[in-house]
């Protein structure tokens, strides 16, 4: 990105395409979406005098995309602290326009990526004489989803329907912000809203582990969903090997990179809660066989719900 920025003749250009490529917003529109903040800032026109200046004296070159992708995605202290310590170390290997190589394997493919709206909410602290909340913007844990999308049989016969099939979830699920990631039948792992954003994968929804309560996941857990269809009546949805490897270093690295703890991944049925009468187990995508086990998990199944 540095290389590409270093020959963009034109200044505002290259700012322009520097943002682009970091995912970022121009900081004055940040303050302009927030009245009380900008008058604030307004009444301080040292302040704002040095902030232009330190925007004019440091170059382009050094806002690399590694110090920017770091910085988002530096994990909250409450949540280190809350984390087992023995989580694996994973680390980026390579990153450009169309994928990310991680180091334990993973490879994540960019070419659906989205923005959304931004991450911020409240944590509830449990110990205590009261519940009370903390404003926080690191994802909390891992919700795992089954698409229920048309299914064809798994075979080579049925190649091109199985493409045309996994486009077309592809396309609907980015129209729809509906997860952070999907893991198609051939086990690639798209990423589809970015991490930093929230997606709209759990709906009404309520986890707590020991220390701290979530309400409504959306904006608090990324959402991981499988291409496969829970079988009718069973509560069942079958996976390929693919999938489930895909699962099990997409988990590790999520985990490693936001510190979040075994007690934190959870299915979708076990979240979920009926609008209705606010009762738990509204939804039952992964009601029964997640493999935990597989993707190197405790069974949360065995876990009494929030």
């Amino acid at each position: 990105m540095g290389w590409h920025a270093a020959h963009i003749d034109d200044p505002v250009e290259r700012l322009r395409f520097l943002r682009r490529a970091m995912g970022d917003r121009n900081p004055v529109e940040r303050l302009a979406q927030n009245k009380v903040k900008w008058r604030r800032l307004a009444r301080k026109p040292g302040l704002v005098a040095g902030l232009c200046a330190v925007l004019v004296l440091v170059p382009l070159g050094s806002f690399t995309w590694e110090s920017k992708f770091l910085r988002e995605l530096r994990p909250s202290i409450a949540r280190a602290q809350a984390a087992e310590p023995d989580l694996a170390v994973v680390w980026l290997v390579e990153r450009n326009a169309r994928q990310e190589v991680w180091s334990n394997g993973l490879r994540v493919e960019r070419e659906h990526e989205v923005e959304n709206e931004r991450r911020q909410y409240k944590a509830w602290k449990l110990n205590g004489p009261e519940p009370q909340g903390f404003d926080r913007q690191d994802p909390a844990g891992i919700v795992y989803h089954t698409t229920e999308s048309l299914q064809h049989a798994f075979e080579e016969s049925k190649r091109d329907k199985l493409r045309r099939a996994g486009a077309g979830l592809l396309a609907y699920v980015q129209e729809n912000r509906s997860y952070h990631y999907l893991i198609d039948r051939f086990g690639r792992v798209w990423r589809i809203v970015r991490e930093s954003d929230a997606a709209n994968h759990a709906g009404y929804s309520v986890w707590a582990d020991s220390e701290w309560a979530y309400v409504n996941l959306n904006r608090i857990f990324l959402g991981v969903s499988v291409e496969t269809q829970t079988v009718s009546g069973d509560a069942k949805a079958a996976v390929t090997p693919a999938q489930v490897d895909a699962l099990r270093i997409l988990t590790e690295m999520l985990r490693s990179r936001y510190r979040i703890p075994a007690s934190n991944c959870v299915t979708h049925a076990q979240v979920s809660v009926n609008p209705r009468n606010m009762l738990a187990g509204y939804h039952f995508d992964w009601g029964a066989n997640f493999p935990y086990t597989a993707i190197g998990l405790p069974d949360n199944y065995a876990q009494p719900l929030a």
